[in-house]
């Protein structure tokens, strides 16, 4: 209940170009604005669809807003997730960038009177006939 969101940003290195929605489009007309003074960085795309493989599905499973943010690819990719996934592969343009990006979500999600619109948790039949 006290949980209005989980951002994660776990595509590597590339420059944040946008926010995929979960298929939650109630959000649009709360992420739009947010990214509209984004859009000198880069960051303009709301992507409706669902993307999976991070972890923010764990939130979203649940119902906690729960989103992954898009990204360049970049060189990066090659080296992502191995010994030689150090800070110095990593652009640091594309760092400062992605940080401004999440830090401007989390204080605008911090600073709502309400939370984040969450989908609906799917519904159960009781028995079959």
């Amino acid at each position: 209940d006290r949980i209005s969101a989980y951002y994660n940003l776990d595509y590597g290195a590339g420059r944040i170009r946008g926010i995929f929605l979960q298929s939650n489009t109630a959000l649009n007309p709360v992420f739009a604005p947010w990214l509209q003074a984004l859009a000198p960085l880069g960051a303009t795309t709301l992507c409706p669809g669902f993307v999976g493989g991070t972890d923010h599905l764990s939130f979203d499973d649940i119902r906690i807003p729960g989103f992954q943010f898009i990204q360049d690819p970049v060189e990066y990719w090659r080296s992502y997730h191995t010994s030689l996934d150090v800070r110095e592969r990593a652009p640091l343009e594309d760092l400062q960038q992605a940080a401004v990006v999440m830090a401007t979500f989390v204080y605008e999600t911090a600073m709502r009177d309400e939370k984040l619109p969450r989908r609906p948790l799917p519904t159960f039949r009781e028995e079959m006939p």
